[in-house]
């Protein structure tokens, strides 16, 4: 009579690369998803509240002040101002990358991946003067 089982499998220690890097893709897929959602809703609340004529694109008007500043995106958003609603969505997609690259600071340095960690805060000082550097 033959044993027809399988053999024993030694369990393999987790690779702590590979988790982080589950992490960090699962990350990037959440803060996207939430964000699409989020200007998704803007915009169709944006599209219920003007049934008004159509917009004259010929001209070019930049955007309201009250979209510039994070205090009047978060003070649309307490009144639920559509246009609000879809520039907090955009914030939230453009922060998305930025906690990666943090969430990866903190991860390579808790594997003790100190090459990595190092690029990963230097790629994080860069985009912070980017976004903070007045011009």
């Amino acid at each position: 009579m033959v044993d027809e089982r399988q053999p024993a499998t030694i369990p393999h220690p987790p690779d702590p690369d590979h988790e982080l890097e589950v992490a960090m893709g699962r990350m990037l897929q959440i803060g996207v998803t939430i964000a699409a959602a989020v200007v998704l809703a803007g915009g169709i609340l944006y599209l219920k509240a003007s049934p008004g004529p159509r917009t004259n694109y010929q001209a070019f008007h930049g955007a309201p002040p009250n979209l510039i500043t994070l205090h009047g995106i978060f003070s649309g958003l307490a009144h639920l101002d559509p246009a609000s609603i879809i520039a907090f969505g955009i914030l939230l997609l453009v922060a998305t990358p930025v906690c990666r690259v943090l969430f990866g600071v903190v991860g390579f340095a808790l594997i003790k991946d100190k090459f990595y960690a190092a690029v990963s805060a230097l790629v994080l000082v860069i985009l912070l003067y980017s976004f903070f550097a007045r011009r």
